[in-house]
């Protein structure tokens, strides 16, 4: 179930539970499985015990995938709940944090955004599109709200167009274009009596609509298995059948990059890559009641990883290390000859 499924369809409190027990069989997973609770309370009205699950994870032993991302989200629950001053407190420590992940830098412009802080929410927008973009030739999917939120607030402070607002129409890829979308007047045509302008609003809004379960149906990435060398050497003296579909660990590497390109280019979105362990691999196949050198498996248990949010985007930020774990930056590793 996805937090985006509209109350009356859903016992949202309920869900959370579910979430949080889930999150106890398999605390390697808390910090997604977590989060997806906390929307859930959130949905539900419950935001001081939404908060109560980020200061649970900020203030866990472990090591957070996105500490950042959490903060975020907490800084953003506490001011819809009147923790204003808080709330800022955190976002401005996420914004000195300069995180590398677009999520983060989304969460807290839309805050100050929804709170009508329209200058800061510019500055947080451009702070981060110059950050996370500048010298970088393809915007990643994931960056896109930054430059439709910067240009959404552009258009409400009635900023002229400029090179990031060029690069937001460029990626935007809906018939009705930003600058309609984004319409500051377009609010006083939902009072019209004039149907031809109630008419063209409709498919504005039907539009907007598209884009938005466009966004929602990619809860999770197209992700390709990938395992370490000391975990496939594992797997494969455990169950050696399975050396026909990892013939050394240098095919598995290539097999994957060669893989999520050619998905890339047939224009599949939202790729990612699930790292595999042994342990894992055979808990899943005793809940499939199945052997684990059954490779029919193997994509079933990558499906599995990532719905419990553990796929890494592919391909990675510019200057980011590449997946395979070899310490190197992408661009000079397996997407050298990209």
């Amino acid at each position: 179930m996805r937090p985006d499924t509209p109350a009356e369809n859903v016992d949202h409190t309920a869900e959370a539970a579910r979430l949080e027990r889930t999150a106890g069989l398999y605390p390697e997973d808390a910090e997604a499985l977590l989060l997806r609770a906390a929307a859930h309370l959130e949905l539900s009205g419950d935001r001081p015990t939404a908060s109560t699950l980020y200061d649970r994870l900020l203030s866990s032993t472990a090591d957070l995938d996105n500490p950042h991302l959490v903060r975020a989200l907490k800084a953003s629950n506490l001011w819809e709940y009147g923790h204003e001053a808080e709330a800022r407190a955190i976002i401005e420590g996420v914004r000195s944090a300069s995180p590398q992940d677009p999520a983060p830098w989304v969460i807290v412009a839309e805050a100050l955004e929804s709170h009508d802080e329209l200058e800061a929410a510019h500055e947080t927008y451009t702070e981060a599109v110059h950050r996370l973009l500048t010298d970088v030739p393809e915007p990643p999917y994931a960056t896109h709200p930054l430059l439709f939120g910067r240009h959404r607030v552009r258009r409400m402070l009635g900023e002229s167009h400029d090179e990031w607002d060029a690069l937001a129409d460029t990626v935007h890829s809906l018939p009705i274009t930003l600058d309609e979308l984004h319409d500051p007047k377009r609010v006083w045509s939902l009072g019209s009596e004039n149907p031809a302008e109630l008419e063209a609003e409709i498919l504005r809004l039907r539009a907007e609509l598209g884009a938005y379960r466009e966004a929602l149906s990619r809860p999770f990435p197209v992700a390709i298995l990938h395992w370490p060398a000391t975990e496939l050497t594992e797997l494969l003296e455990t169950y050696p059948s399975l050396s026909t579909e990892y013939p050394t660990h240098e095919t598995h590497l290539a097999t994957i990059e060669s893989a999520l390109r050619e998905l890339a280019s047939s224009g599949t979105p939202n790729l990612g890559i699930v790292t595999g362990t042994v342990p894992s691999y055979e808990a899943f196949a005793a809940s499939e009641l199945s052997s684990p050198s059954d490779a029919t498996l193997l994509p079933q248990y990558a499906t599995t990883l990532a719905a419990r949010g553990r796929a890494v985007a592919w391909p990675p930020q510019q200057g980011a290390a590449c997946w395979c774990g070899s310490g190197q930056p992408y661009g000079q590793c397996h997407g050298s000859d990209a």
